[in-house]
């Protein structure tokens, strides 16, 4: 069922995918409030110049705090009544996870949470939340799709965000809420985040550095361009979940529900090899990377692969823009952001 939509949420509005998100929605006319807590896990300069630039929309309020404040959250939703929520907060990033888990359960589990109370009671038409590609952890077989079963995460990141999955879906049992999550694949273009790496290859390029390659090279990822995942998102907003007559607990399926929930893959639907990437970048900056080569780090996975067939089916749109364009794309924008 589609429905147009008005008033939308963007949690992590200061953040890679919700910068772009909420821009793209208030060029379309939509009034958006941004939340973030604008933390210090990248370069806050980042974020900061991202929400300056959200901040020039008149139809845009932002709220700084963390999805883990109640109170606050609470203020922010009474202020205004939502059609969409867009919950793009997190603490990202696999390796982090090793290193700093509380931030995860804070974030991903106690934030989400409160995100999905505070949907609940304010009548909010459509929660959309990101997913990750992560959850697909130990499995291997490729293309990953939604229809498969996902009990098997390779790291603490991945953890939390199936856990997303299945409070969504309880909260879409119990509350009728209309639900929708999105396993984003390896996404990349201008003020992309510098832990990933072609923000990270491409500064060490231009400054004569090494990069780390891991798995000796022998990585395959579905690098998504920003704008692709905004399209996905911006479509995926405005069609309501409905429940799957063919749903049977006998034979339950993970990507659909007897109630109104879904799970989108959002991919390019084409993995590309680490060494094939780095070429592309290489090219494009006319110059060749000193390499270092590591082992595949713990947590991370060798390869990444979207089935996006429901995404096609349902909203009728598939990622399009070519590696080498987007790549060409973020090192113009990395060019002029740091002159």
């Amino acid at each position: 069922m589609n429905f147009k939509y008005k008033r939308v949420m963007v949690t992590g509005a200061a953040g890679f995918i919700g910068f772009h998100l909420a821009q793209r929605l208030l060029k379309d006319g939509c009034h958006v409030t941004g939340i973030d807590n604008l933390n210090p896990y990248y370069d806050v300069r980042l974020k900061e110049a991202r929400n300056e630039i959200l901040k020039s929309y008149e139809n845009f309020e932002f709220f700084r705090m963390d999805l883990s404040d109640r109170k606050g959250l609470e203020k922010a939703f009474n202020k205004t009544s939502f059609d969409v929520v867009v919950n793009l907060a997190a603490q990202a990033g696999v390796r982090y996870s090793l290193e700093n888990p509380h931030a995860y359960v804070d974030a991903n589990l106690v934030g989400f949470v409160n995100v999905l109370e505070y949907c609940r009671h304010s009548d909010v038409k459509h929660l959309v939340f990101a997913s990750s590609s992560s959850v697909y952890g130990a499995n291997t077989k490729m293309p990953f799709s939604v229809h498969h079963n996902i009990d098997h995460p390779v790291s603490l990141y991945a953890a939390t965000k199936k856990s997303n999955e299945l409070m969504a879906h309880t909260y879409s049992h119990l509350y009728g809420l209309y639900c929708t999550g999105l396993r984003f694949f390896t996404v990349y273009g201008p003020w992309g985040r510098p832990d990933m790496a072609l923000f990270l290859f491409t500064r060490a390029i231009m400054e004569g550095k090494p990069i780390k390659v891991f798995n000796h090279g022998k990585m395959q990822r579905d690098f998504t361009y920003i704008d692709d995942i905004i399209e996905g998102v911006v479509r995926v907003m405005g069609k309501l979940p409905e429940p799957d007559p063919n749903w049977s607990g006998d034979d339950p399926d993970p990507g659909t529900s007897y109630t109104r929930y879904r799970i989108y893959n959002i991919g390019n639907n084409n993995p590309v090899e680490l060494m094939e990437f780095i070429g592309v970048i290489e090219k494009i900056l006319g110059k060749e990377a000193e390499k270092e080569f590591l082992d595949l780090q713990p947590g991370d996975v060798p390869a990444t692969y979207a089935d996006i067939d429901d995404l096609i089916n349902d909203v009728g749109f598939k990622p399009s823009t070519p590696l080498e364009e987007g790549i060409k794309r973020f090192i113009s924008w990395y060019r002029e952001y740091y002159e």
